[in-house]
């Protein structure tokens, strides 16, 4: 897999964790900065720590998998892809608030990064350094997150929505572009 694919899936995987920030940065009366690099610190270790998990329990299984692993992979990353358009679609973001404590943080890292711990089993079946994966998964969560907290703040509710939507698209797409390599090339 090539450095375009994992930056297009880090996207893809950092796209709740923007929204969420943005929720965030459009209810954050304090510091604005503080409040992105506490979320982007957050989403960035969680984002980066979960592929890895799942990777190592993919290796795990790698020889019994290997002969469908591009199935898998499609159909992790359109599941996942197709969850993020469905919740952007559904949720409603008027409910956020300012909190940003520890157990919120902790809770919010967690159900932002589930799916990366999907794509993190799909990793071992494919051909990726996963330490370079989830580097460039941490970092452009990071980065991504703390940008989302001000535009936020400037923006306003209107392009939350549409996040969680682009992810999705993101995903399903590297999802496709791995299934046809496999099964044409």
């Amino acid at each position: 897999m090539n450095i375009l694919s994992i930056l297009g899936i880090a996207i893809g995987l950092s796209m709740d964790a923007v929204a969420v920030s943005m929720a965030k940065g459009m209810c954050t009366k304090k510091s604005i900065l503080k409040a992105g690099l506490k979320l982007g610190f957050w989403f960035g270790i969680f984002q980066a720590f979960m592929p890895f998990l799942g990777w190592s329990i993919g290796v795990f299984f790698q020889d019994i998998i290997l002969a469908i692993d591009h199935w898998i992979a499609f159909v992790l990353l359109s599941y996942i892809g197709y969850k993020l358009i469905e919740d952007s679609i559904q949720e409603d973001h008027e409910h956020q608030n300012e909190d940003l404590s520890i157990k919120t943080l902790f809770i919010l890292a967690i159900a932002t990064s589930i799916d990366a711990l999907t794509v993190g089993v799909s990793f071992a079946f494919l051909d990726v350094d996963i330490l370079l994966s989830i580097t460039i998964i941490g970092i452009t969560t990071f980065i991504l997150s703390i940008l989302a907290t001000y535009v936020g703040k400037k923006v306003g509710s209107y392009v939350q929505k549409y996040t969680g939507i682009i992810g999705g698209i993101i995903l399903i797409l590297i999802g496709l572009k791995i299934l046809i390599q496999h099964l044409y090339f």
